[in-house]
């Protein structure tokens, strides 16, 4: 009698048993009398605009068809809105969709991307799909980027660098200065990826916008999301700012009709005059909010570094789990990362309010 063989396994790319998996904030548990709420996913609270519903409905009844794969209308507008040419533009399912296709664009196997750490959790997870060798450059005390380090540590390997402006999840953003001196120092055939998935929060006037830094460096790609301060993080619409030749380059590598039909006409109607007028009216109240609230916990004792997206970070170090678990037993949902800080998102009045009474009596 013959044993029947073990079966082989699939055989995948060893590297993606290194990728790390990506954690997503955590929902509010529901409590019996009390209202919870969720601010650990740097979430917009405010619901969608009655005309981006209304834009969305009509699209809605076209789903049987493909999209426009070039989102051609949708990317019309975006250009006339930031002052750019469509050929410097891409968009994918997301701002991050677009930092994975960089890396596939620039990076071969062994190859270097180096970013800010702790930053976005995607970058050690692009990196390392791609086959390419992470290069985590630690954080200033105060949660900054120290470019001066990240300069350093560019080699011949480097083909991609990822600046995080605000910096995802500590708060700080880059500014002019120190910014321009890094860019004319980074070799012109590195790519420097300018993630500014929150630029529409920040206050600082020292921060530059980053289609204006585009504008003098041909190796800078600018990468926003619709998601935040659009209010629009369940369609998936990121779009990239790039010389034309890394632009078409990201929409040849882009997935076909990735950009649904309801995501571009959602794009287009929050584009209009009176409906970004009142989305950015909700974002200086978010803005406000996150002021009171940081200047708050620093007159409680917390240490809050600077704060220039619609989140804030406490550094509390191995504290980190232990505080979530308190907030939460209050009803609010905020963002641990282990033995390392607690993020938190600016949310509605109410949950704000709660959240600097509960932090009063866990300050040490």
């Amino acid at each position: 009698m013959t044993t029947p063989s073990t079966p082989l396994a699939p055989r995948l790319r060893a590297n993606m048993a290194k990728v790390p998996a990506y954690v997503a904030g955590k929902a509010a548990v529901a409590r019996e009398g009390l209202e919870v709420f969720k601010l650990s996913s740097n979430e917009n609270p405010f619901p969608p605009l009655p005309s981006v519903l209304t834009a969305i409905t009509r699209a809605a009844a076209s789903v049987n068809r493909y999209p426009d794969p070039a989102a051609t209308g949708m990317l019309a507008a975006v250009a006339a809105r930031w002052g750019v040419e469509p050929d410097h533009l891409a968009a994918a399912t997301g701002s991050v969709r677009l930092l994975a296709q960089l890396a596939e664009i620039t990076c071969s196997p062994g190859d270097e991307v180096v970013h800010a750490w702790r930053s976005f959790e995607a970058y050690p997870i692009t990196a390392t799909i791609a086959d390419a060798v992470g290069v985590e450059v630690p954080l200033t005390a105060e949660g900054r980027h120290d470019l001066p380090a990240m300069l350093a540590a560019i080699t011949e390997r480097t083909r991609l660098v990822i600046l995080c402006s605000p910096n995802n999840p500590t708060g700080p953003a880059l500014r002019r200065e120190e910014l321009e001196g890094f860019l004319a120092a980074v070799p012109g055939d590195v790519l420097v990826a300018l993630d500014e998935a929150y630029r529409e929060f920040v206050d600082d006037p020292r921060v530059p916008d980053g289609v204006d830094v585009f504008r003098a460096h041909p190796n800078v790609v600018v990468l926003r999301t619709f998601s935040k301060a659009y209010g629009l993080a369940g369609l998936r619409v990121g779009v990239a700012v790039a010389h034309p030749e890394v632009a078409a380059t990201l929409r040849r590598s882009s997935t076909p009709f990735g950009v649904s039909a309801i995501a571009q006409a959602a794009v287009v109607a929050s584009l209009q005059t009176a409906a970004e007028a009142e989305l950015m009216g909700r974002v200086a109240a978010i803005v406000a909010e996150r002021r009171v609230l940081v200047e708050g916990l620093r007159e409680q004792g917390w240490d809050v570094p600077d704060a220039q997206g619609n989140f804030f970070w406490l550094p509390v170090g191995e504290r980190a789990v232990e505080l979530a678990e308190a907030f939460g037993a209050e009803g609010l949902a905020v963002r641990a990362f282990a033995g390392s800080g607690v993020r938190v998102t600016v949310a509605e009045a109410a949950a704000n309010a709660r959240f600097l009474r509960v932090a009063a009596g866990l300050v040490r």
